[in-house]
């Protein structure tokens, strides 16, 4: 087992990673009947694409000497209607250092396909856009 996700009321739940015993707390959006004072669980589908996508790069760039330290992103979850569901993720990746074009074009096919990325529905629009710095 990953995880015990509990549903406390109020249209939150908890969830708890049973390896490490650490939970995390989701609430409904405003825009669903929440208060949107946490994540909500479309927040955290989001979110796990850009640090999928993050740490996939850091796993497979320490043999080729990539260092991404520091890099971060920010997104926007985009949502649809009819029925309700994430239409598009906009990720934007910061990458602070220097890069090679190889490198810059490792980090950019890792970002496509990392886990997450080949796990969510064709249907859903991943975009990416990175920042060198």
């Amino acid at each position: 087992m990953t995880s015990k996700i509990t549903y406390i009321g109020g249209l939150r739940c908890s969830a708890e990673h049973l390896q490490s015993g650490t939970v995390i707390e989701s609430d409904a959006p405003t825009d669903n009947h929440g208060k949107g004072e946490k994540f909500s669980p479309t927040d955290l589908c989001a979110t796990s694409l850009a640090e999928c996508a993050l740490t996939t790069v850091a796993i497979l760039g320490k043999d080729r000497n990539i260092n991404i330290d520091g890099a971060y992103c920010t997104l926007q979850k985009i949502m649809k209607t009819e029925p309700r569901r994430i239409g598009e993720i906009v990720c934007n990746f910061v990458f602070p250092g220097t890069f090679s074009d190889a490198q810059k074009a490792f980090i950019e096919e890792t970002v496509h396909n990392c886990p997450v990325s080949r796990s969510l529905h064709p249907d859903l629009v991943q975009t990416m856009i990175f920042i060198y710095q």
